[in-house]
């Protein structure tokens, strides 16, 4: 998952400049046709029924795993990272119209409006049609940071 613009300024100048900021207490899934993006740009899903979901996490766990070296290529082993994964299932309300393929998602500080702080990319993108549901499921969302 992606950090965004806003939230990569926030947590510079809390670390490193000493400015105040106060995190929401809860975070919010919002449901995207297009990329985000870095800037919010994005499209999200809007009508038929939809609205963002609340969503909560475990407690930070230490992690390992394996990725790509982003210059080499080469594959690392044993990478150290911490990461929180949702606690519980996130389902949205009935499709009470066509909401277009959601592409992504995004987590956000509102119910609506409000500031994208992380977004990513849905494995597969999905179709959701009039009277779908949509759901990630427990441990589904996942963020990791170094």
């Amino acid at each position: 998952m992606n950090i965004s613009k806003y939230l990569a300024t926030k947590q510079l100048n809390v670390s490193a400049r000493g400015e105040k900021f106060t995190f929401p207490d809860r975070l919010y899934v919002a449901l995207y046709n297009s990329d985000p993006t870095w800037n919010d740009t994005g499209q999200e899903v809007s009508g038929g029924g939809y609205g963002r979901q609340v969503i909560t996490f475990s407690d930070p766990a230490q992690i390992t795993v394996q990725e790509f070296n982003p210059i080499t290529g080469v594959l690392m082993n044993n990478i150290q990272k911490m990461s929180i994964k949702s606690a519980a299932d996130v389902a949205f309300a009935v499709a009470t119209a066509n909401w277009g393929t959601v592409t992504h998602f995004g987590l956000r500080d509102a119910a609506t409006g409000g500031n994208l702080y992380y977004f990513g990319t849905l494995e597969t993108p999905r179709s959701i049609l009039n009277n779908d549901i949509f759901k990630f499921l427990t441990g589904q969302v996942e963020i990791r940071l170094n």
